[in-house]
């Protein structure tokens, strides 16, 4: 019985030692990859833009969040709190260093009546020390009945909060 119990348990050891491996494995090429990179909170100057100049029409920070699994959190100084939610949404790797992500945030007026929302969406180059990001993207403002209403442009800069 001790024996058939040491071989289970030689067995189930290799097992362990095979599957760290392996996941050691993935992340290294996870991470050489730049997959997860983008993982954590960020600290971002967003600059909005005239899309046909690219001239700045002004600028405010904000603060995202990129989680495991590819869901991120916006909150932004650009509107006041109490007249918005927090943007919530998803990123992805795209190939090396390149990033997108797209958050949606909900509208109210000073009343609290619910007013539309908004879509943003950009594309991020990390840079090669994952400190920092640059990104350019769009931002869409809709009705409550998901009417466009507003298309505007922005760039970003970011570093990692630590």
């Amino acid at each position: 019985m001790k024996n058939n119990l040491m071989k289970i348990f030689g067995k189930t050891m290799n097992a362990v030692i095979l599957l760290t491996f392996a996941a050691g494995a993935s992340m290294a090429q996870n991470a050489k990859g730049g997959g997860g990179r983008l993982e954590g909170t960020w600290e971002a100057r967003v600059t909005i833009r005239v899309c046909a100049t690219g001239a700045e029409i002004r600028s405010f920070d904000s603060l995202g969040i990129f989680m495991k699994g590819g869901t991120m959190i916006d909150s932004t100084s650009g509107i006041p709190q109490a007249l918005k939610t927090p943007g919530q949404g998803v990123w992805d790797h795209v190939e090396g260093n390149t990033y997108r992500f797209k958050f949606k945030s909900f509208s109210f007026n000073a009343a609290g009546a619910y007013t539309g929302y908004s879509i943003i969406q950009h594309e991020a180059n990390l840079n090669s020390n994952a400190d920092g990001y640059a990104s350019t993207g769009t931002a869409e403002v809709y009705l409550p009945n998901g009417t466009l209403v507003f298309s505007g442009c922005s760039t970003t800069t970011a570093t990692r909060f630590e």
